[in-house]
């Protein structure tokens, strides 16, 4: 058990703001397989201070989701204020997390996400503007730097923590490297030394054993697991089970894979619909689909799904003919 803020969170295990992700159907997913802390997908500050009815369908919360952290991106200071006031006081939200990471050319151009990490100065001027409007707990999430001759990893972290932030979250790529290339955990080892306040370690964590050893090497509070959840809510639960106990546990059988992406779906559909939530579902089939033998032709199928009932029909059809495969070589 460990705090941001006043905030409670009950293991190391963290699941990372992922946009066009981490909705609520895929949050309470993955809380339910153990997640101590899930973030919200990244929120346009405008998006909010214009009241933008997509925008404002986003900050739904579920409360079995919580604790639970919304994240806000933006890049002038009044509306960052002003969404951050209407998230703290119109959601249940228990953190506020700013976007200081997001790669992107169309964030970067609002000078959002990772343009912010050119300047320690404008990271603190902005955060302690919105740590001084809301009375709930304040975080960042960051990555390491822009580029490799500008990596000002310690700096951003310290001016971050004398605004006032709760705790921050560092990925351990440059703006650059997007997502590619290779995490520079010793870059977290080095923030992590030169901060008080609790700190998440992020990047190229794949496996119970990579966050285990992310963890030891930079000596991180928590560990933040993104890319590696999706369609594997089971990632978390046995990370969390490893950590505590040094038991790994084995990866779990297509038909639990299916039976936990319906669900998942079905919870997607109750928030968005279910046009919206089935074409939606198309990137998630895959990801669940992953790594099964056999399971190109499902995939190319879920990839044209428009209703649930077909949705269903490809994915248990899928494990049906699996497991009779399984079965005939046995």
């Amino acid at each position: 058990m460990w705090k941001i803020g006043n905030v409670p969170i009950k293991n190391r295990v963290v699941v990372a703001p992922m946009a066009g992700i981490s909705n609520s159907a895929f949050r309470l997913t993955v809380k339910e397989f153990g997640a101590g802390l899930v973030c919200c997908e990244m929120i346009s500050d405008k998006g909010i201070a214009q009241r933008n009815a997509k925008t404002l369908d986003m900050l739904y919360i579920d409360e079995k989701e919580k604790p639970l952290s919304l994240q806000i991106s933006g890049g002038e200071k009044n509306t960052l204020v002003e969404a951050a006031k209407f998230v703290s006081e119109n959601t249940t939200a228990d953190i506020i997390d700013i976007n200081m990471g997001c790669p992107v050319n169309k964030i970067i151009k609002c000078e959002a996400g990772a343009k912010w990490l050119l300047n320690p100065d404008k990271v603190y001027d902005m955060v302690a503007a919105v740590v001084d409007a809301v009375d709930k707990p304040v975080t960042v999430k960051m990555r390491i730097g822009w580029d490799d001759e500008h990596v000002f990893a310690v700096e951003n972290a310290q001016a971050a923590e004398r605004a006032g932030v709760s705790a921050i979250a560092m990925h351990g790529r440059t703006r650059v490297q997007m997502y590619e290339g290779e995490a520079d955990w010793n870059v977290l080892a080095e923030v992590k030394k030169n901060i008080s306040i609790p700190f998440m370690a992020n990047g190229d964590v794949q496996t119970p054993e990579d966050a285990k050893a992310i963890l030891e090497q930079t000596g991180a509070d928590g560990v933040m697991i993104g890319r590696a959840a999706l369609g594997n809510p089971w990632m978390i639960y046995r990370t969390v089970r490893y950590l505590e106990t040094g038991e790994l546990l084995p990866e779990p059988e297509p038909r639990e894979k299916i039976e936990t992406a319906l669900l998942h779906l079905r919870r997607l559909i109750a928030i968005k619909g279910e046009k919206i939530a089935v074409r939606e579902f198309r990137q998630h089939a895959a990801y669940y689909l992953k790594g099964a033998r056999g399971s190109t032709r499902a995939k190319v199928a879920a990839n044209q799904a428009e209703e649930y009932i077909q949705m269903e029909a490809i994915l248990r059809g899928f494990v049906t003919q699996y497991e009779e495969k399984n079965l005939a070589k046995q």
